[in-house]
């Protein structure tokens, strides 16, 4: 069985208790991260500046702008993250049964990029907006799965942490970067919003070439052993070892594997008590009464923290265990949540709220990835993760839709504080779902 090995050791794990190849790994460091890695980080960086450079604006645009109630903008917040869901597991799926994970993600970010240019026919209505931010998020999900499977198949087993939070601090480069573009953009364009989208056209189609030109997809591992056969004068001849096509039955098989079922349901837990971006930010608007000349830079101050703590906190998962940096990381989304509504003000709580929400992504994005890493097997890696983001793609649209719901229902206190209440019961949950595994100690800790 191909996940009989779930519930052993991995040997190549240094968290299975394998001390000297715990030493090695140390030792060899950041050597680990491989040239692939570094490629991919690249692309990741220069379209997260192209995504960040709408993302900055449209929270601001749509709710401020075009007046959209709290319960509309969380329509399309979850369709912004959600849309992606289906598509991934069939990307993800289709990557390996072709084995071209570089073709697949390539395909990914050229739809997204084409779609920033569809932001400019859109115009004003809320339906045609929400069009386009699905094809855009549908790119991201086709490229998703693949790009992260690239990472772990280029990638030795115990710094699998490391390697992501390199890759999540140049993506976090990129958000960092995108919402100071748009700013510059606006200010050169006069305030133009057409002028941020054609702009990030520009950037996002830059990344597609980059990923053309320098990223190598890893070639799918042979069969073990080559059957003999029949040939000319009785002597033998080996049979291609050409790996066989994935099958549907292998994949659905992923959901027979006790630690990536629990994975699975932990994620969504995770999922279900997120809400989005743009209502954190909206949220620190109305509470600081902030302009919105300065709206932008919210999310600017949060990839800041994240970028500065991505890679660090990926060599502590190495060290330490990834599920017990996870759990921090939503430790740190429990005080922000509680934080919004609290009596802090000011400066202490645009700082407050930044960095734990920089913190929170920089502890769970890549993290949660390499978490489920090892309990894949190569052939079905890109469909394993891809499963994974799935079920936080649908529990995280409709955790969108649920708060502004309640936003719109009880006022933007009680919603958080109800939000911040399901933070609480998803970790326990969790703690519940995963830390309970003395068996498969390679999976949780590694």
């Amino acid at each position: 069985m191909y996940l009989s090995t779930v519930g052993r050791p991995d040997p190549t794990d240094p968290d299975a208790g394998a001390g000297a190849e715990r030493s090695r790994s140390r030792r060899r460091g950041w050597a680990l991260v491989g040239g692939n890695v570094v490629a991919l980080g690249t692309v990741s960086m220069i379209t997260d500046v192209s995504s960040e450079m709408v993302s900055a604006v449209l929270p601001m645009y749509l709710v401020l702008g075009l007046q959209l109630s709290p319960l509309a903008y969380g329509v399309l917040d979850g369709v912004y993250t959600g849309a992606t869901a289906l598509l991934r597991i069939v990307g993800g799926f289709v990557a390996d049964r072709i084995q071209a994970r570089k073709l697949l993600a390539g395909i990914g970010y050229a739809l997204s990029a084409v779609a920033k240019l569809g932001l400019l026919a859109a115009g004003r209505s809320a339906g045609a907006i929400g069009l386009v931010i699905a094809a855009d998020r549908l790119g991201k999900g086709l490229r998703t799965a693949p790009r992260d499977a690239m990472i772990t198949l280029s990638t030795p087993a115990g710094s699998l942490g490391r390697a992501f939070g390199v890759h999540r601090a140049m993506d976090g480069a990129g958000a960092f970067l995108g919402p100071l573009v748009a700013l510059a953009v606006l200010a050169a364009a006069g305030g133009s919003y057409d002028a941020v989208f054609v702009s990030s056209f520009c950037v996002a189609a830059l990344g597609v070439v980059v990923l053309v030109l320098f990223v190598r997809d890893r070639p799918a591992p042979a069969r073990p052993e080559a059957a003999a056969v029949g040939g000319s004068g009785g002597r033998p001849v080996l049979a291609s070892s050409r790996p066989e096509p994935v099958t549907v039955s292998e994949a659905l098989g992923l959901f027979r594997a006790p630690g990536v079922r629990r994975l699975l349901l932990a994620a969504v837990l995770l999922g279900l008590a997120t809400i989005g971006d743009g209502f954190v930010y909206l949220l620190l608007q109305r509470r600081e009464e902030l302009s919105a000349v300065w709206f932008p830079l919210l999310a600017v101050g949060t990839s800041l923290s994240y970028l500065l703590l991505a890679a660090p906190l990926g060599v502590l998962a190495d060290r330490v265990g990834r599920l017990p940096v996870v759990l921090g990381g939503y430790l740190a989304l429990l005080g922000t949540y509680l934080l919004l509504p609290g009596p802090v003000h000011g400066w202490p709580l645009l700082a407050l709220v930044l960095g734990l929400y920089g913190l929170f992504y920089a502890a769970t994005d890549g993290v949660l990835i390499a978490l489920a890493g090892p309990l894949l097997p190569e052939r079905l890696r890109t469909t394993g993760i891809a499963l994974v983001q799935t079920g936080q793609a649908l529990a995280y649209l409709l955790s969108s839709v649920l708060f502004g719901l309640a936003w719109q229902t009880w006022g933007p206190a009680t919603a958080t504080r109800v939000a911040a209440a399901c933070v609480g019961a998803a970790l326990v949950g969790t703690v519940l779902l995963l830390a309970a595994r003395p068996t498969a100690r390679a999976g949780v800790a590694g």
